[in-house]
């Protein structure tokens, strides 16, 4: 193996180091001082939507708790930090033995998010939970980022099925992350090997524009294509004329054509022209599927186009221009010398957090969502809080995905990321219509961030 592939294989077999170096060396100093084993609660949550977004959705938790198990320095990783002094020997000798023993509660996947939503809650000792800090946010930020984009996307196509096609358009990991996150937020299928691979999805593809360059003729590429693949193949028509590549494609597989795929140019009209084309030459049931740098607006566009399915891919795994969803992972609640727990906040300008920890509710009349409501308070007063009959029906949030270090593995399951799925349309469904709106906006529901510590 070339070093290149070895230190590609140590990252890979190495979650607790796919962190910021400051997350040891704190850990470092509160072991030194007594006070890494002070009980915490730290929260994640953004300040504010994207703008112009009027929800979010909650997305990753599932890659959080595969990442969990073996979130545990190596021997290598242990002599990497001393060597270059992030920590001390001391620190070493605790990290051989370390395990997550803590708590996490989180938002499901694909429930919708809001500014405040507390949508996860780490509870153990500082250093168990601090250094869980970059990895937890890395994956948060990017997974809700793309599922969002996703979410706005599919709900856009209404019903016609989109699929992912960004894996060239990002780091070749983030591509998987971001398949698994598309699959959140609604999409069918991706064209990623080992996205489809690792969560057992959907996969798609046929050929590019390279294959038909590749052949003496149009013809000799699609003859070859369905003598590998079938009939039910779907042919790329846009290399030289789509008219022409149409009547050849009908010619070569028959009017049983599975579909055609069209990649440039005005996707509406090209759409509409192809769909008459292929109904005149008897393909009645042949599928037109539309790629080419698609978003959430451009499929809109195209909603009165005789379109089957999309291909999305740049504009999926960068978040439709919103990357990441700027959440924070925050402390809001430690224990002091004395025993007994306390709130903490940040009180500097524009970056001010509430202290205690939190209860989300969900408050609805006749189903549908009227606002979201964190409650800030010790856990016992969040366990005794009744909601008055002004907020209507209320639902908790939160799931207990970690209970004191057992995971919940049902939540990592190709059947819990499709239910995520499922969960995702439920949830969209449960706000005010406006929620669905691609104008700019307020978010969906409005936030009340309520003190009951008193």
């Amino acid at each position: 193996m070339t070093l290149e592939g070895e230190n590609e294989r140590k990252h890979m077999n190495s979650p607790a180091m796919l962190t910021d170096m400051y997350e040891y060396t704190m850990l470092d100093a509160a072991l030194q001082d007594g006070t890494a084993n002070r009980q915490c609660v730290f929260e994640v949550f953004t300040r504010h939507l994207p703008t112009g977004r009027r929800y979010g959705i909650a997305a990753g938790l599932g890659r959080i708790l595969e990442y969990l198990p073996h979130f545990k320095p190596s021997e290598d990783d242990i002599a990497f930090l001393v060597d270059r002094h992030v920590i001390s020997k001391t620190t070493a000798q605790w990290l051989e033995n370390f395990q997550f023993t803590g708590t996490i509660r989180a938002y499901p996947e694909g429930e919708a998010f809001f500014a405040n939503s507390p949508i996860v809650q780490v509870e153990g000792t500082f250093a168990e939970c601090t250094l869980l800090e970059t990895l937890i946010l890395s994956v948060l930020n990017f997974d809700c980022a793309v599922a969002s984009a996703a979410s706005r996307m599919t709900s856009a196509a209404g019903g016609r099925p989109c699929m992912d096609m960004g894996g060239r358009r990002t780091n070749e990991y983030a591509a998987i992350a971001a398949a698994r996150a598309s699959i959140v937020g609604g999409f069918q299928g991706t064209a990623n090997l080992a996205a489809a691979q690792a969560y057992n999805l959907p996969c798609i593809g046929t050929a590019a524009h390279a294959f038909t360059l590749l052949h003496d003729s149009e013809r000799d590429a699609f003859v070859s294509q369905i003598n590998a693949l079938g009939v039910g193949t779907t042919l790329l028509t846009d290399t030289y004329s789509i008219e022409d590549a149409i009547t050849t494609a009908v010619e070569v597989a028959g009017t049983e054509l599975g579909g055609i795929r069209i990649d440039s140019g005005d996707l509406a009209s090209l759409a509409q022209q192809a769909r008459k084309q292929l109904d005149a030459l008897g393909a009645t049931s042949t599928t037109i599927t539309v790629t080419n740098d698609l978003d959430e607006y451009a499929i809109a566009a195209l909603a009165t186009a005789p379109v089957d399915s999309y291909g999305v891919g740049t504009q999926l795994v960068t978040g439709s221009g919103q990357p990441t969803c700027a959440m924070v992972y925050k402390l809001v609640e430690r224990e002091g010398s004395d025993g007994r727990m306390h709130p903490v906040a940040k009180r500097s300008f524009g970056k001010r957090t509430d202290g205690w920890r939190k209860r989300a509710l969900r408050s609805y009349r006749y189903g549908l969502a009227q606002g979201e409501l964190v409650l800030c308070g010790s856990a016992d007063n969040l366990a005794k809080w009744e909601p008055s009959e002004e907020y209507g029906e209320v639902r908790d949030m939160l799931i207990c995905a970690v209970d004191h270090g057992d995971i919940d593995t049902s939540l990592t399951t190709t059947d819990a990321l499709f239910a995520a799925r499922d969960h995702h349309w439920k949830s969209l469904q449960d706000l005010p219509v406006t929620a669905l709106s691609l104008s700019q906006g307020d978010q969906a529901i409005p936030t009340e961030v309520l003190n009951i510590s008193e």
